[in-house]
């Protein structure tokens, strides 16, 4: 096959593969911010997610989440298969790639066991408080 059509082939697949990637992280989107309290901040090739102050995950738009959890629900999510360990080697910190629409419901999980950490910390401040 000659270069260009190599390179026409390339590009072809990485549009497809863009698109893919912007309608898994619209869909996740769509079910996170959904929830009460939290709140979608895009950066530089980032969505953090947020419930008050406190950050439930992330998402790079190659379409990795990175959620943290601590060390125990870490452990055992990797073991379980549900997540990976993060990509960049932070402790804590679990990955989750979404590659298909099926991988979506699983994001979903993760960042609902978030959101509910986030949310039962909030409470227990605000109780603390009051």
């Amino acid at each position: 096959m000659p270069p260009l059509e190599d390179a026409w082939k390339a590009r072809r697949k990485a549009r497809r593969r863009a698109r893919m990637n912007r309608e898994l992280l619209e869909s996740l989107e769509g079910e996170v911010l959904g929830w009460p309290g939290v709140v979608g901040e895009r950066g530089d090739g980032i969505t953090v997610y947020r419930y008050g102050r406190r950050q439930i995950g992330h998402v790079h738009h190659d379409g990795v989440a990175d959620l943290p959890f601590p060390r125990e629900v870490h452990e055992r999510l990797v073991s379980e298969g549900r997540a990976e360990p993060h990509r960049g080697g932070f402790r804590g910190v679990v990955s989750y790639r979404l590659r298909s629409p099926e991988d979506v419901p699983g994001a979903v999980a993760l960042f609902r066991m978030g959101y509910e950490r986030a949310r039962a910390a909030a409470e227990r401040r605000a109780a603390g408080q009051g």
